[in-house]
């Protein structure tokens, strides 16, 4: 099945992708429901987010560019520092672009 993206193609699209979004996303709400969340439980959610973090990023810096390292490096450093995710994110995006910019 191949779909235009030139026209409505690009909508349908955005459309369809957010729809399989939010099914995802209300499908785990609604299967968590029936879980008890015992500490076990919350022991493997916690261990799982941090698995599912690492395993993004870490493609990212072995093969990314100068860019990608610098917006990692400094993401994480600001966030040892400052312990807030808003200014991490924001420090690591001016420095994947001032690197892209300068060197490339």
């Amino acid at each position: 099945m191949t779909l235009e993206t030139a026209g409505n193609g690009t909508l349908l699209i955005i459309l369809v992708m957010a729809l399989v979004t939010l099914a995802t996303r209300l499908g785990g709400v609604f299967v968590m429901s029936f879980i008890p969340i015992s500490q076990r439980v919350h022991q493997f959610i916690t261990a799982m987010s941090g698995s599912v973090l690492v395993a993004i990023l870490t493609p990212m810096a072995v093969n990314g560019d100068i860019g990608a390292r610098a917006a990692l490096l400094t993401t994480a450093l600001t966030m040892l520092v400052l312990k807030k995710q808003l200014p991490a994110i924001a420090a690591g995006v001016i420095a994947a672009a001032l690197s892209r910019q300068f060197f490339g």
